[in-house]
C-alpha cells in the first residue's frame, strides 16, 4: 500500500488527482499539496521520519508548473537525499519530458489526468517500491504504436513513421503529419522494427528505408532525404545503409 503526497497549485486539479489516488486500491494514504513549498516541507517531515516512520511517504505525484519553486526545482532538490520519494509528474505540458526523466521520475502523465492512464503511473510506482507483483500484460499491436496527446491515446500505424529521433529515455516518432513524444529508447525501436524496414543511421536517428527519397553524397559526407527532411548518415552506418538500399532497388 502506497503512501502518496499530490501537489497542484490548481485546487480542480489537486481534488480530482486526490480522488483518482484515494480510489486506488493500491494507495493506502494520499495527502494534497497546493504548491511546491508546502509540499517540500511535508516531504522533509517524510524524510525526518525515514521509510518505515509514521510520516514517510512513498510517491509524489507532482505538477510541474506552479509559481515560485516548480515541479521540476522540487525534483531536483529530491534527487540529493538518501532515500527520497518516488516521482511522477502529472503536467499539462508534454514539453519537459525529457528533462523528467532525467530527474529519474517513475512516469509522466498528461493532463487531463485519466483513470487508466493514472492507474498505470500508480502500477509503475507500486513495482519500484516491491508494494505488488508484476502483472502480464499482452503482447503489443506490432503495427501500431501508441502515443499520448493531450490525455488522448491514439495508435499510430508504425508505416506512417519516416524516422525516429533519440531524445533522452524518450524517442520522437516524425510522420507525415507531425511528431509524437514515447517514452522508448531508440536501441528497443531499432531491434523492434528491424525487421520491418527501420534501419539506424547514426546514433540519434532511426529511418524507415521505405520513406527515404534522396541518398546524397557531398565531399565524403552521407546523408539521406526523409520525409522532406535531410539527415545526417554516421560514417559507420553509411556503408550498411547503401547496400540496404541498393538491394530493396
Amino acid at each position: 500500500m502506497l503512501r502518496a503526497l499530490a501537489v497542484d497549485d490548481e485546487r480542480p486539479s489537486l481534488e480530482e488527482l486526490l480522488y483518482l489516488l484515494s480510489a486506488d486500491p493500491r494507495i493506502g494514504s494520499v495527502e494534497g499539496a497546493g504548491d511546491a513549498t508546502e509540499a517540500l516541507r511535508r516531504i522533509n517531515r517524510a524524510l525526518a521520519s525515514g521509510p518505515a516512520g509514521p510520516d514517510a511517504l512513498d510517491v509524489v505525484f507532482l505538477d510541474i508548473q506552479m509559481p515560485g519553486l516548480d515541479g521540476l526545482d522540487l525534483a531536483r532538490l529530491l534527487t540529493g537525499f538518501a532515500h527520497p520519494p518516488l516521482v511522477v509528474f502529472v503536467t499539462a505540458h508534454e514539453d519537459f519530458a525529457v528533462q523528467a526523466f532525467d530527474l529519474k521520475a517513475v512516469d509522466y502523465v498528461l493532463k487531463p489526468v485519466r483513470k487508466e492512464r493514472l492507474a498505470e503511473a500508480v502500477r509503475r510506482a507500486a513495482e519500484q517500491r516491491g508494494a505488488t507483483p508484476r502483472i502480464p500484460v499482452s503482447e503489443p499491436d506490432p503495427d501500431h504504436i501508441p502515443v499520448e496527446l493531450g490525455g488522448v491515446t491514439r495508435f499510430v500505424p508504425v508505416d506512417d513513421i519516416t524516422h525516429v529521433e533519440a531524445q533522452g529515455d524518450y524517442a520522437r516518432l516524425h510522420t507525415d503529419k507531425g511528431s509524437h513524444l514515447v517514452r522508448i529508447p531508440l536501441s528497443t525501436l531499432e531491434e523492434r522494427w528491424r525487421a520491418r524496414g527501420f534501419v539506424r543511421i547514426h546514433r540519434r536517428h532511426l529511418v524507415a528505408l521505405r520513406h527515404i527519397g534522396e541518398l546524397r553524397l557531398d565531399a565524403g559526407t552521407v546523408s539521406v532525404l526523409v520525409g522532406g527532411e535531410e539527415l545526417q548518415v554516421s560514417r559507420r552506418h553509411a556503408r550498411e545503409l547503401r547496400d540496404l538500399l541498393m538491394r530493396r532497388a
